[in-house]
């Protein structure tokens, strides 16, 4: 991606890539999207329990439930418990947003071996929190802030900004220019590499939106009988899986900060 033809992320963008996070972060949802992909299409919750021995069922079905509401799983018998889960279409395009985040950990935050899942999982929680996107976006834009600045930009009283900046320092995408109270904010080189990341997320919701906000006419629209469901399932089921773990598809330029990608830019001669 150059970096001419990448317009400057706005707060807009910023607070829907939070969102997209915060659909991906609740803990042990790599690994079921995972789970499910390498042994679905279809699995019932204690087919996925038998996968995750720490875990108990009543969990798991918690678990799906709540990725079922995120839209990254979904099942046919809406209240029929024992009905099986299968990844949604927007689950099945994560592979580019996982990489990008494997990639982002394992050269910038934690270079120890470790699982690919329990990288991505370590790297959505440093991420997924409120107004640490926005920081980013607007430590890239103006070089290095105070924190009165910032907390003036994020429209944040100075004590949360506070709270959230150790956070980030912690986390390892901010540090202080020297250890003077009051000295001002930058990027660390973390921080200034998340470009590619943002912009996987950024593809990924731009495309699942688009497709969910396209208008659907009102006769598909209408509940069919329960002999035209038990059809549509039988065919979703004898549907071939992804050849790939994920299938990806071109969609729209995302916008991320140009300073981003450029910092990031270097690394990928590594």
């Amino acid at each position: 991606m150059s970096i001419q033809s990448t317009t400057p992320m706005s707060t807009t963008d910023a607070q829907r890539t939070e969102a997209a996070l915060r659909r991906l972060t609740p803990r042990w949802t790599t690994h079921v999207v995972h789970t499910i992909a390498k042994y679905g299409p279809e699995m019932r919750v204690s087919d996925v329990t038998r996968h995750f021995p720490a875990l108990s069922q009543s969990y798991i079905s918690k678990r799906l439930a709540t990725m079922s509401e995120a839209g990254l799983v979904v099942r046919d018998g809406e209240f029929d418990r024992t009905a099986p889960y299968r990844l949604s279409s927007a689950a099945r395009t994560l592979g580019p947003v996982y990489r990008a985040l494997a990639q982002w950990s394992s050269d910038h935050i934690d270079r120890t071996p470790q699982g690919r899942y329990d990288r991505v999982e370590d790297a959505l929680h440093r991420l997924q929190l409120a107004h640490t996107t926005e920081t980013v976006r607007l430590l890239s834009e103006h070089g290095s802030l105070r924190l009165t600045h910032l907390a003036e930009r994020l429209d944040s009283p100075p004590q949360f900004a506070a709270v959230r900046l150790n956070r980030m320092q912690a986390d390892g995408l901010v540090a202080r220019t020297d250890n003077r109270h009051g000295a001002p904010y930058i990027l660390t080189d973390a921080g200034r590499a998340l470009g590619p990341v943002y912009a996987a997320l950024q593809q990924w919701d731009h495309r699942h939106t688009v497709a969910t906000a396209r208008a659907v006419p009102a006769a598909e629209r209408t509940l069919g009988s329960p002999a035209q469901s038990v059809r549509t399932a039988a065919a979703l089921r004898r549907s071939p899986a992804p050849s790939a773990l994920f299938s990806h598809a071109p969609v729209p330029q995302p916008r991320v900060p140009a300073g981003l990608m450029q910092a990031a830019s270097p690394s990928r001669g590594r």
